[in-house]
């Protein structure tokens, strides 16, 4: 992964010295600066070797993109709809469904794809920010405080999401990932104080942490 980022970041930064050396040969980079691979590509490689280059990236957009879409509709099939809605559906129902939400998730991304003022980078960090506000915290607090509830959980998650959206939306300069991040944790612990832990979740804390005196 090192390695593969390190390229990633050589790329762009070999790219702005060239075509600002060579201003005329940047074309279609004027307007979407994440075809730089794209355009060094054609530029430094045989058609054969460049066309190669080039499945390369369909062929991680297609694996990338079936994983999650397979992803989203397992998750909402089975966490949702089985576990909420129809917890007895069969499933020939659920296989059905399935295929639905794979759809309905697949509209959405072209949706998503289609506004022209989109960039990946910008979708990527806007997703990203929005599971580490969603997520993030309760991670962290689920394998370090034994105090956490599914009620804190729940409304750190939904809280973190919020804010994340409502932050995307002032347009500061600040990730919005932070704030998220912040608000979930604090209504995560705020809401299970509040609430009763489960004794079972208790006591594995309580287990683990004897068996950790144990190997000192």
């Amino acid at each position: 992964m090192i390695l593969c980022l390190a390229g990633t970041c050589a790329i762009g930064y070999v790219g702005i010295a060239y075509f600002t050396k060579n201003p005329e040969m940047a074309g279609v980079l004027s307007e979407n600066p994440e075809r730089i691979f794209i355009v060094f590509a054609k530029l430094l490689f045989n058609p054969w070797i460049a066309g190669v280059l080039l499945s390369a990236i369909l062929a991680a957009i297609m694996s990338t993109l079936s994983c999650q879409l397979l992803v989203c509709s397992s998750a909402i099939t089975e966490d949702f709809y089985k576990g909420f809605l129809r917890p007895n559906a069969e499933q020939k129902e659920l296989v059905w469904v399935g295929r639905l939400m794979v759809l309905a998730v697949a509209i959405v991304a072209i949706i998503l794809a289609a506004d022209p003022n989109n960039s990946v980078m910008k979708l990527v960090n806007y997703a990203w920010g929005g599971f580490g506000a969603a997520f993030g915290p309760i991670v962290l607090l689920s394998v370090l405080w034994k105090r956490l509830t599914a009620k804190g959980a729940l409304c750190g998650m939904v809280v973190g999401a919020i804010t994340v959206v409502a932050w995307k939306s002032l347009g500061t300069p600040l990730y919005e990932i932070v704030p998220g991040f912040v608000a979930c944790g604090i209504i995560a612990i705020v809401v299970s104080l509040l609430d009763e832990p489960k004794q079972a979740v208790v006591e594995r804390f309580i287990e683990a942490d004897k068996a950790y005196k144990a190997q000192l």
